[in-house]
């Protein structure tokens, strides 16, 4: 199998598409204005103690000085005898003392960031604790077997120095892979100490790793043919970061100059915004549904217009098996997690669905992320779990309509017409008035004059005034008013 990452870089935003054998299978995307400091670790200088509050300012070249509590210091805890209080936070810190926080909170309004002592450098799978000495398994993780496994392979890696946590994503990698993120992250942690060394106020000794960073730390032991980048800078901030922690990666990398936009490649671009699309045609005609609720993702498959060249119960099959292939894909593309119902069209065959199962199985395989598969319900339904590790596109991509506030369908112009018809009756009763003046969208309005003009005129005979329609091109079609005279 052949893979290429794709890196789009922005001032405001940066994109990487992963693509397999020619198609796009994932898409990650950051926005600068949406990204923190939460995890950046700072040499920081304490500027002001404050006993009453039993905490302390500290400076870390932010406009405003971030917050260290007496209960986050953690590598000075100090419990008076008999007590849960912490220490003084006179007997832990000083004014003009240089320390080594890491941000928990990010700044909110007038308030700085919230910060530790307690320090740990994340990767894809585990989590260094420089001032531990075991392996610690995610509470996530309950299967003992499993929990033993990681055990084994992550603590040889702890040594009097430090330690790992193995978390959730972890739960299923193999050896190498954890190893891959081990010495990652031990390297990593070298760089800060050394940056400590030298005293380096003015950065961060370590700055949680921007997407495009993050990206190949992940793929790190995939075999990556090649990883374009189409900013200059980019490439050559991500060539020194592979030649220091990643060096195998290194000859992948390439500079990408092209005037074509890099997401024209692999028609990345059109499958971003397909992948939006409730509808996704097969190549046979038939098609998939995916509706994606706050409670879980269902997908409906249909024939559509393909008829096959056997019989129907062969159609339906093969429909199947192709709509596995690309549920897989889709999931993955759109990174849809959580519960994931998916109604295969209905097979009596067993044989059929077994096959259809394992296709499917197989299909998912391929994803990184981890997941569960379910057989057929008693209802012909298969169930399924995916685990959510961000979020999906649709989440990233799109907001709320305005117009139908999520509902996904807007009421017709026949349903407002009559809820016009009923709201002028139920004014009237309850208001003295003249006439009547209704505004509505074009649409609404149009269908009341002509489709539903009969019924118009009942209303104005029945309560004995006249009903004028003005049409208000800035009204969505669910909008209107009737107005007294």
């Amino acid at each position: 199998m052949s893979a290429e990452l794709l890196i789009n870089v922005t001032p405001s935003e940066t994109r990487v598409a992963l693509v397999e054998n020619g198609s796009l299978q994932e898409v990650h995307i950051q926005r600068e204005a949406k990204r923190g400091i939460v995890g950046n670790i700072y040499l920081g200088k304490i500027i002001r103690v404050l006993p009453g509050m039993q905490a302390a300012f500290v400076d870390i070249k932010l406009d405003k000085a971030a917050f260290l509590h007496a209960s986050d210091i953690k590598s000075k805890l100090i419990l008076k005898e008999d007590s849960d209080q912490v220490a003084d936070i006179r007997s832990l810190v000083h004014e003009g003392q240089y320390i080594m926080v890491q941000v928990v909170k990010d700044p909110l309004g007038t308030k700085g960031a919230r910060l530790t002592t307690d320090i740990t450098v994340a990767s894809r799978y585990l989590v260094l604790m420089p001032h531990a000495t075991h392996a610690g398994i995610s509470l996530r993780i309950e299967d003992e077997q499993e929990r033993d496994r990681l055990k084994k392979i992550v603590g040889p890696y702890c040594d009097e120095e430090q330690g790992f946590i193995v978390r959730t994503a972890g739960e299923g990698a193999g050896e190498i892979e954890l190893q891959h993120d081990a010495e990652f992250l031990r390297r990593v942690w070298q760089k800060v100490l050394k940056r400590k060394q030298r005293k380096q106020t003015k950065l961060p000794l370590y700055q949680d790793l921007s997407l495009s960073f993050r990206v190949l730390r992940d793929f790190v032991g995939i075999d990556i043919e090649r990883i374009r980048v189409d900013s200059k800078l980019a490439y050559q901030e991500l060539a020194v970061f592979t030649e220091e922690f990643i060096p195998e990666l290194t000859p992948s990398l390439e500079y990408y100059p092209g005037e074509r936009p890099i997401f024209d490649l692999f028609s990345a671009e059109q499958e971003i915004q397909r992948a939006l699309h409730r509808k996704i045609e097969l190549k046979s005609g038939g098609y998939l549904i995916i509706d994606q609720t706050e409670a879980m993702t269902t997908i409906d498959i249909n024939t559509g217009a393909f008829v096959g060249h056997r019989n129907l119960e062969d159609t339906i099959f093969s429909t199947n098996i192709e709509a596995t292939q690309v549920i897989a894909r889709q999931l993955r593309l759109r990174n849809l997690g959580g519960i994931i119902i998916v109604d295969f069209i209905d097979m009596h065959n067993d044989d059929h669905k077994r096959r259809v199962l394992n296709s499917l199985d197989m299909a998912m395989s391929k994803d990184k992320v981890k997941y569960s598969l379910h057989g057929f319900s008693a209802l012909g339904l298969v169930e399924m779990t995916r685990q959510r590790t961000r979020e999906s596109l649709e989440h990233i991509l799109c907001g709320e309509c305005p117009l139908c506030s999520g509902r996904g369908h807007l009421k017709t112009a026949e349903t407002v017409c009559f809820e016009i018809l009923r709201e002028i009756v139920r004014v009237n009763r309850a208001h003295d008035a003249d006439k009547f003046i209704v505004y509505a969208s074009t649409a609404v309005c149009d269908f009341l004059q002509e489709d539903e003009c009969h019924n118009l005129a009942e209303v104005e005979v029945f309560i004995g005034k006249l009903i004028k329609v003005k049409a208000e091109p800035m009204y969505n079609q669910e909008q209107f008013d009737v107005v007294m005279m």
